[in-house]
């Protein structure tokens, strides 16, 4: 990461000069490189753009407009038919299973929004969901996508095993339970298998340098070799057990932080990235590859209760997560600030101390970054896309449009 940020500020000031914090920019040189460096470590494999960590049907648009990226990967059902019907894409699979029966009657009364969404299943009792909702004889054939477990259980007993590395997601872990999952869909009628999908959080989500913690990035490193490793035979096997049931049209596998080691599996056909799209500070903490920072949103300095310190109007924007230090949003723009220890970054005001604050008056603005990378957007309306030191254009994200699917 080689940002020079003084120049950086200096073009966000006179972009927005005349506009009033607080307020969300998106520095559209960042973002475009950080799409083209995604499509390279890819090695050749297609990119599905992860809308959670986007947000912005303007800026989605954008990134699939670019060579290498197809598709969309969506969190919610409603939000993927609204993606769809607002043309932002033909192709968008559900991450995460839906119980939403109103959703679902939705896409079972239009074939043309069936053919374009596929749902995430992992149990068949998201099947009975459906069929209990629309059953199979008053809907068109609906695209299923089967989510495989890629955590890592080095000591076995199941998900409560005593040891588990990775999220907590899919109850499908082994090939024979994707096998035994793909019979069960291939049987059922009015459902069409479609694509398998297997989300390694523990190396795609999981920074293996954090800063100033040497000995936990080693441990990391470690775990990460040894699970990307166990999964490459399990994740093979599993397709494997699945197309002698399906005919898949894709394997999605990966996540920014797992480009290059996911493009390297053969199992694998298109990998999903979004995060690195706008470079938030969870991703500093990574070796391989790091994201230009390229969304921002600023506060006004409105105190300065003491030499060393001052503060700002809100900026309590918090990342989901663990409860820790590394969810806060990090001061940016000058640099030479910090958050105060005891009070961290607050709903109306954060104060910020260091070299940085006595060069600061009231009226003047703070750039911060979000620790990840969508939810910056869950608190504006809009987004002001900069070119050099000038607003190119503002579009309205997720909220702005009315829309709050989670």
């Amino acid at each position: 990461m080689t940002t020079d940020r003084y120049a950086l500020r200096t073009r966000l000031d006179r972009a927005t000069g005349h506009l009033d914090p607080p307020l969300a920019a998106v520095d559209l040189t960042g973002l475009d490189a950080n799409a083209d460096a995604l499509v390279a470590r890819s090695a050749g494999k297609t990119v599905r753009v992860a809308s959670k960590s986007v947000r912005c049907r303007a800026l989605l648009s954008r990134v699939l407009a670019r060579p290498g990226w197809l598709g969309v990967l969506a969190y919610t059902l409603p939000e993927a038919s609204w993606l769809v019907r607002t043309g932002v894409s033909r192709d968008v699979v559900v991450a995460y299973p839906t119980a939403d029966r109103a959703a679902l009657a939705e896409l079972a009364a239009d074939p043309e929004l069936a053919a374009a969404v596929t749902l995430m299943v992992d149990s068949p009792d998201q099947l009975d969901l459906v069929d209990a909702t629309v059953g199979p004889d008053r809907r068109p054939e609906l695209r299923l996508c089967l989510d495989l477990d890629a955590s890592w259980r080095p000591l076995r007993g199941g998900p409560g095993g005593r040891l588990h590395v990775g999220v907590r997601r899919s109850p499908v872990h082994s090939a024979a339970d994707a096998g035994a999952l793909a019979a069960t869909i291939a049987a059922r009628r009015g459902f069409r298998l479609v694509g398998v999908m297997s989300y390694e959080a523990q190396i795609a989500g999981m920074g293996d340098a954090p800063p100033g913690r040497a000995a936990r990035g080693t441990l990391i490193r470690a775990l990460q070799r040894r699970s990307y490793r166990e999964l490459l035979g399990r994740r093979a096997a599993a397709v494997a057990a699945v197309r002698e049931h399906a005919d898949l049209e894709f394997v999605n596998g990966g996540g920014t932080g797992s480009m290059a080691l996911t493009a390297a599996d053969p199992a694998v056909t298109e990998i999903t990235a979004g995060s690195g799209l706008y470079g938030p500070t969870l991703f500093d903490g990574y070796r391989a590859w790091r994201p230009t920072p390229s969304a921002f949103f600023a506060m006004s300095v409105v105190r300065r209760p003491t030499r060393g310190v001052v503060t700002v109007l809100g900026g309590g924007w918090i990342a989901s997560g663990p409860a820790e230090p590394g969810r806060l949003p990090s001061p940016w723009l000058p640099a030479g600030l910090r958050l105060v220890g005891t009070e961290g970054a607050g709903e109306v005001q954060t104060p910020l101390a260091g070299p940085a604050a006595d060069g600061l008056s009231v009226g003047d603005r703070v750039w911060f970054r979000h620790a990840k990378a969508g939810e910056l957007v869950e608190h504006v309306n809009e987004l002001h896309l900069v070119e050099g030191d000038r607003i190119v254009d503002t579009v309205p994200t997720y909220r702005g449009e009315g829309q709050a699917f989670l």
